[in-house]
């Protein structure tokens, strides 16, 4: 096991209380479990607060532009599968601008994983409405309320076909950082998304709220998450009643494994057929 240390990055800027900083401990403690090393890992995020997350670690960084993290972490995985990737975002970030990727990435399976920070809010932007904000839910741009359902995104993810789908609570950070570990070692696209309070816009969904209604799929008699019909059934449940842990598995062969060329190892150690300074005096 690595020291936690070993993971220590700037000083964050959430604000106190914040789900997020419970998330950033487990995920230290699975990293340093797993002694998946800060040179071996690369973080890649888009915009939020989520997606600070890996400013307060040290690894290697991406972070990009609103609803883009997944289609550029496939990328990074293509290009060095050496490479643990995972990319951490927003509910908003990734279910809202970044939906079309996030489908696209069920269909192709990279080994890689995606931690969806879930306030059911927008955090960064002052508190307006995410995809994720329960029917009624008022802010300062719906002053009357939320009029529709929130989108069931990990019942989605099980209708594509995702090869691991859990959920996660920050508010019980032991059964988080199992998750995590789980995610982090499984062979094609994990998405775990977490329970993460807004402490500052969101005052429905408190640690309260959750912890009256969460509980664990595994503890129950009918725990079968190789049952897509069971797992869809849990991915939508909602409301008196939330569950969290592994809701769905599904293996399938990996997107790297349809491109031959990286058999011979990540392409950036690959000998190159022709040379860089001639393709750029070609190109100009």
């Amino acid at each position: 096991m690595l020291p936690l240390e070993t993971y220590k990055g700037i000083e964050s800027a959430w604000c106190p209380g914040c789900g997020n900083f419970p998330m950033l401990y487990a995920f230290k403690e699975a990293l340093a479990e797993l002694e998946i090393r800060p040179q071996d890992l690369l973080l890649v995020s888009g915009i939020g607060q989520a997606s600070k997350f890996p400013h307060y670690l040290k690894c290697n960084i991406f972070n990009g532009i609103h609803g883009r993290t997944l289609p550029v972490a496939t990328g990074a995985r293509l290009a060095n599968p050496h490479l643990k990737v995972v990319v951490t975002t927003g509910d908003g970030d990734c279910y809202g601008e970044g939906g079309n990727h996030l489908l696209a990435t069920f269909r192709r399976n990279p080994d890689m994983t995606l931690v969806v920070h879930n306030n059911q809010v927008y955090g960064l932007t002052k508190g307006q409405a995410s995809p994720t904000s329960d029917q009624g839910f008022q802010t300062i741009i719906q002053p009357q309320g939320v009029p529709y359902p929130p989108l069931h995104a990990l019942a989605l993810a099980v209708a594509q076909d995702c090869s691991w789908v859990a959920r996660g609570f920050a508010g019980l950070r032991t059964h988080l950082k199992e998750l995590y570990k789980q995610a982090l070692t499984h062979r094609g696209f994990a998405l775990l998304e977490v329970l993460q309070p807004c402490v500052t816009f969101n005052k429905v969904n408190t640690y309260q709220w959750y912890q009256q209604r969460v509980y664990k799929v595994e503890d129950t008699p009918d725990y079968d998450p190789e049952n897509e019909l069971w797992a869809c059934q849990k991915a939508k449940e909602w409301g008196e009643r939330i569950p969290i842990g592994v809701i769905y598995r599904k293996p399938r062969p990996v997107f790297e494994e349809s491109y031959e060329v990286l058999a011979a190892g990540p392409l950036a150690r690959q000998e190159r057929e022709c040379p860089i300074d001639q393709l750029l005096e070609d190109f100009y």
